[in-house]
């Protein structure tokens, strides 16, 4: 990715990035034309950024991040198995989806939050000190996943009390009581 422009204009909140007819990708913050390979590097720097249809100026951002995870997923070490895959595909038109999109999403979030809480812990660390830390039969490594594992069962919890709360409101609009 080339530099980005150095002028005394102020930045917009959010980069914004045109994806034309033949299927380039051009970033209005650099005036270049970008690879999918730099959209993912801005993912990685954790850049906001907005990708539009030049032309008709939908979004496309949710397209485009879907493509990184093709191009990774099919590149060689895959973060999902095929079962997993095949799970996430039946919960589409499924009266779950809102929930299982809400519930992975802070998963996710955790997981990131224990990644980094981790990385700030491990600054001073040598590296074979953090080579044995991450093996998992190490306490401290099974405390740190347990913890994570007791968030990700709360958040599960909490998705099934809102699951039956609704259910219970909707059983009470048709004169239905539980």
């Amino acid at each position: 990715m080339t530099a980005k422009k150095t002028s005394g204009a102020p930045r917009p909140a959010q980069r914004v990035i045109k994806k034309y007819p033949n299927r380039r990708l051009y970033d209005t913050d650099t005036s270049t034309y970008i690879t999918l390979a730099d959209v993912k590097q801005l993912v990685m720097e954790g850049e906001s950024f907005v990708v539009r249809d030049a032309k008709t100026n939908d979004d496309l951002t949710r397209a485009i991040l879907l493509q990184i995870i093709l191009e990774e997923e099919a590149g060689g070490a895959p973060m999902f198995s095929e079962a997993a895959l095949a799970n996430i595909i039946r919960f589409y038109g499924h009266a779950m989806q809102g929930f299982m999109g809400s519930y992975l999403e802070k998963n996710v979030q955790a997981f990131t939050d224990l990644q980094k809480q981790l990385a700030e812990q491990s600054k001073n660390i040598a590296p074979e000190v953090w080579a044995q830390f991450m093996n998992a039969q190490n306490p401290l490594m099974q405390g740190f996943m347990g913890s994570y594992a007791e968030q990700s069962k709360q958040m599960l919890e909490k998705m099934q009390e809102q699951v039956q709360k609704q259910t219970e409101q909707m059983l009470g609009a048709f004169g239905i009581k539980r």
